[in-house]
């Protein structure tokens, strides 16, 4: 029988009401030898109520949260009924306190957990971003150094290279850099009124060389923004940055010979950025890790053709440093499009006019 507490101490009353009550009424006419008798009796059943209700209301209750803690260390939260309902008995109170903390300890220490699994594969990227124009590097200038190569054309040809890689690898520091400044709040966002529409056209020129490497076709939508303009308020050379790695994106991963389109939709207090691919899109497991850094979908594909994976952290960053969101809709085989929001300014107020002469 599964009693609450008050139910058990009411029996109680009840019973040890009812048995003094009953000595009461017979105590005049009762002997010495019936009165050891029933006093031997009313002690024999107050320590079995007693006992009784110990048992149904401390050690059962004691059962129930080591039962909790049991399935909280299983992380079977789902068997913990009734933990956010209001009970007045202090001892369930407690148990439902305690399950309530064990199981946000768990959950802290599960965070905990993926944060820890999340810095060592960070630590794994960078040592391997790091490392490979390190030796890239050092290979072509040792084997200069130790007169390896006579040929000057092949001296020089390899001291090239090695310039390269130490510049990638500069890049990839002042990427981080960035990163880190801006995550800290460093990074002070310039915001000014500019042309988006004249940016977004002085970034296809330049991307231009590389999506016809593709036969990528830049669009901007509307056609009618080819010579409108679309004023924003932003940091112009920020803004520029996040442009150039989503359309850059866009013309890697989107279909060779399809269509990347940059689309800016305006209303009364903000302008839409949206940049669509038609390529194999992304599949739903990693659309929240891509803004990650180093993630890439693909593990296999090499820092030349995939990137160090930056590109997009950097971009959440300064959006997010411009009180926006940017998002991510894709569905395999239908292509990818990203997009985020920024503020138009404001309008100037117009002058009072000026009362006429004489009124």
């Amino acid at each position: 029988m599964n009693l609450a507490s008050r139910t058990i101490a009411i029996i109680i009353a009840f019973l040890v009401a009812g048995v003094l009550t009953t000595l009461a009424w017979l105590v005049p006419s009762m002997t010495l030898e019936n009165g050891a008798l029933a006093a031997g009796i009313t002690l024999a059943a107050c320590f079995l109520l007693v006992y009784l209700a110990f048992e149904a209301l401390i050690f059962r209750e004691i059962n129930n949260i080591y039962a909790g803690l049991e399935n909280v260390k299983r992380k079977e939260f789902r068997k913990l009924s009734n933990k956010f309902l209001f009970r007045p008995e202090p001892l369930k109170r407690m148990r439902d306190e305690i399950v309530q903390m064990a199981e946000r300890k768990q959950q802290e220490i599960d965070e905990l957990k993926r944060l820890q699994a999340l810095r060592r594969e960070f630590l794994a990227d960078v040592s391997h971003e790091l490392k490979t124009p390190i030796f890239a590097a050092q290979g072509f200038l040792h084997t200069v150094l130790d007169g390896d190569v006579d040929d000057e054309f092949l001296r020089q040809k390899f001291l090239t290279k090695a310039a390269t890689s130490l510049d990638a690898l500069d890049a990839l520091v002042q990427d981080l850099v960035t990163i880190s400044q801006l995550e800290k709040g460093v990074v002070r966002m310039r915001r000014q009124a500019f042309d988006l529409a004249a940016l977004v056209r002085e970034l296809f020129e330049q991307l231009e060389q590389k999506a016809g490497q593709r036969q990528v076709t830049l669009e901007l939508f509307p056609p009618s923004l080819a010579t409108e303009a679309v004023r924003v308020l932003a940091d112009r050379n920020r803004i520029r940055q996040v442009l150039i790695n989503l359309i850059d994106n866009a013309v890697k991963y989107g279909k060779e010979g399809g269509h990347v389109t940059v689309s800016l939709i305006e209303s009364s207090k903000s302008v839409k950025v949206s940049v669509r691919d038609d390529g194999a899109g992304i599949p739903k497991q990693h659309q929240n890790r891509i803004f990650e850094r180093f993630y890439r979908i693909d593990k296999s594909r090499s820092r030349d053709s995939g990137g160090s994976g930056l590109g997009l952290a950097i971009s959440k960053h300064i959006v997010e440093a411009h009180k926006s969101t940017i998002r991510v809709h894709s569905e395999p085989g239908l292509g990818t499009t990203l997009e985020f929001k920024l503020p138009k300014p404001r309008l100037p107020q117009a002058a009072p006019a000026a009362p006429e002469a004489g009124a």
